[in-house]
């Protein structure tokens, strides 16, 4: 059995621009997993493949190695009594602003058939966290056993939880270090990071949302198409069919932003409480899309429309918003979080609206100013230790294109306190540009710009 490469060879190599081999490659992720290799080598090696880059073959490795380098989730050949009823599907976003995408898709696509075990992380930067709407909820556990996690994605489809310490360690301790090392925005590196948890919890197909516009992670849609096909393509080599959806993130997805008035609005959609042509509006239509994709991946319907026509079936029935309640009080929420949502979720004490300077028609948003405007406000975290105030956020945020004046707002904003207000009230107007409504009219971004699908070999 020939010698094991000394590390600080294949960290030299990988810095003088070799190719590194897949072999290499898990020496390397699990010496970062089982903590042989120091920060220094972590550091180094993540700044070697920063400023080189990494061939398709590499990332295909990086991202393998990622996800085996913990615990891979095994869904079937458990027995009769533990095998899951039907194929195991889930989603991720590249996150932004009022994306609550997860709270309704992940009930919704268990409503029809598939079974979603949701592995989801806290918000980074102005990007809200799905956990941290969740944990809105009181008494809702996003760290349950291996047994209930399982228990809950068998019996109601769905459970929505945090990364376990089992699942794709090396990414939890190379990520940290990239942060403090300057290499975070490396494609192979977001790519293998992004993908060795998803498909370590052993997924028959996946569905993304990249995210392109002010509010995105990427600063130009060039950069998120790039990173949809590498994700795209990545992982279908990697085994799991996958497909990418490029979606416009110019203004916040939903009407708001926060973590309790999210749940709020995901109840709303999930109990088809909206009405009139807003229901659900932006959206609803994406996670429309990425639902009936990532049906059509798992083979629950024979046709888009078919698919399509279940979903709408499921929603307006009560179907998915009854798997919603199911997964919340089965991880120790309340059992009437639909019927009383109001007494078990906080609100802010101070709730104003935010009037533009002038009456018009709004033309663009900073949307990552937007978000920010939530962080400044409490509902975010400036440093990872931060505590998030779930009360806290804004409501009503009128769309691109909407006539403001002082009737309409361009925001509801809830606050701790009149300063927070202020201030928050102050952001937003900074952020969202206004002109006279008898300009051109304004024609919003196209919410859904690609599809990219990718079959495993």
């Amino acid at each position: 059995m020939p010698a094991r490469a000394l590390p600080q060879e294949l960290i030299r190599a990988k810095r003088d621009g070799e190719a590194l081999s897949p072999e290499a490659i898990r020496e390397l992720v699990g010496g970062i997993a089982d903590e042989s290799l120091s920060d220094a080598q972590v550091g180094a090696l993540a700044m070697a493949m920063y400023l080189n880059g990494m061939n398709a073959a590499e990332t295909v490795a990086l991202t393998e190695a990622v996800r085996d380098s913990g615990e891979v989730l095994a869904w079937r050949g458990l027995g009769p009594e533990l095998d899951l009823p039907g194929p195991v599907l889930d989603k991720h976003s590249t996150g932004g602003v009022g994306d609550l995408v997860s709270l309704v898709l992940g009930p919704w696509v268990a409503a029809c058939g598939g079974c979603v075990p949701m592995v989801s992380g806290r918000g980074l930067g102005h990007t809200g966290g799905t956990l941290d709407k969740l944990e809105a909820i009181p008494g809702y556990d996003i760290a349950p056993s291996r047994e209930r996690f399982r228990r809950l994605v068998r019996e109601v489809g769905v459970a929505i939880v945090g990364q376990t310490a089992e699942l794709a360690p090396a990414d939890r301790r190379l990520y940290a270090i990239r942060d403090v090392t300057a290499t975070v925005e490396s494609l192979p590196l977001i790519v293998s990071s992004i993908l060795g948890k998803k498909l370590a919890c052993g997924l028959d197909a996946l569905v993304m949302d990249v995210k392109t516009g002010s509010g995105a992670f990427m600063p130009t849609l060039e950069k998120s198409r790039e990173l949809a096909e590498t994700i795209a393509e990545v992982a279908s080599r990697a085994g799991t069919p996958t497909t990418a959806l490029l979606t416009d993130m110019s203004q916040p997805l939903a009407p708001c932003a926060g973590n309790a008035v999210e749940v709020r609005e995901a109840i709303a959609l999930l109990t088809c409480k909206q009405t009139g042509e807003k229901r659900g509006g932006r959206l609803l239509e994406v996670t429309r899309e990425l639902a009936a994709e990532l049906l059509l991946a798992g083979r629950l319907a024979s046709s888009r429309e078919a698919v399509l026509a279940m979903l709408d079936e499921r929603l307006a029935s009560g179907a998915a918003a009854e798997r919603f309640a199911r997964m919340v009080a089965g991880l120790g929420g309340p059992n009437d979080i639909l019927e009383r949502y109001d007494r078990y979720l906080p609100q802010a004490p101070i709730v104003r609206p935010v009037h533009a300077e002038r009456s018009g028609r709004i033309a663009r948003m900073d949307t990552r100013a937007v978000g920010l405007a939530v962080v400044a406000l409490g509902g975010g975290r400036r440093a990872p230790q931060d505590a998030i105030d779930p009360a806290v956020g804004l409501t009503g945020i009128a769309a691109i294109g909407e006539a403001v004046d002082g009737e309409r707002p361009l925001a509801w904003v809830h606050a701790r306190s009149e300063a927070d207000a202020e201030r928050a009230a102050a952001q937003l107007r900074a952020a969202i540009e206004v002109n006279d409504v008898a300009t051109a009219d304004v024609t919003p971004p196209t919410l859904i710009q690609d599809v990219i699908r990718r079959e495993a070999p």
